[in-house]
């Protein structure tokens, strides 16, 4: 089962944990075959927030909500449940520095997609 690892960090800890370290971890992930994707984030002053409402486009700097942590960046792992998957999460480096929430990925039920 798919899950995603999402990584929040405050702003204080957002260079807290060295990329050599998360790229050594994501490595040992990809070669256990778990691990399906991971990438880091730019800092939160670098997002745009989207809006539609009535039709109507809205773009905002910034994050949607704020929040002592932010989104710092994600591991997309393939674990059999979720004490792999977070035992997984637990082995993330900036987990060290801020928290991982890990949640299941929930397949689209698409009838394109189910060959119909």
């Amino acid at each position: 089962m798919k899950y995603l690892c999402l990584v929040y960090l405050s702003k204080d800890a957002w260079n807290a944990c060295p990329d050599d370290h998360c790229h050594e971890f994501a490595s040992a992930l990809a070669a256990s075959g778990r691990m399906i994707a991971a990438e880091p984030l730019h800092p939160v002053d670098t997002a745009t927030t989207v809006r539609v409402r009535n039709g109507q486009v809205t773009m905002t700097d910034g994050p949607f909500a704020e929040t002592k942590e932010m989104l710092a960046g994600f591991y997309l792992v393939d674990a059999r449940d979720l004490n792999e998957a977070v035992q997984i999460a637990a082995q993330i480096p900036p987990a060290k520095n801020g928290s991982i929430e890990v949640r299941p990925v929930r397949t689209l039920d698409v009838p394109a997609l189910r060959g119909a």
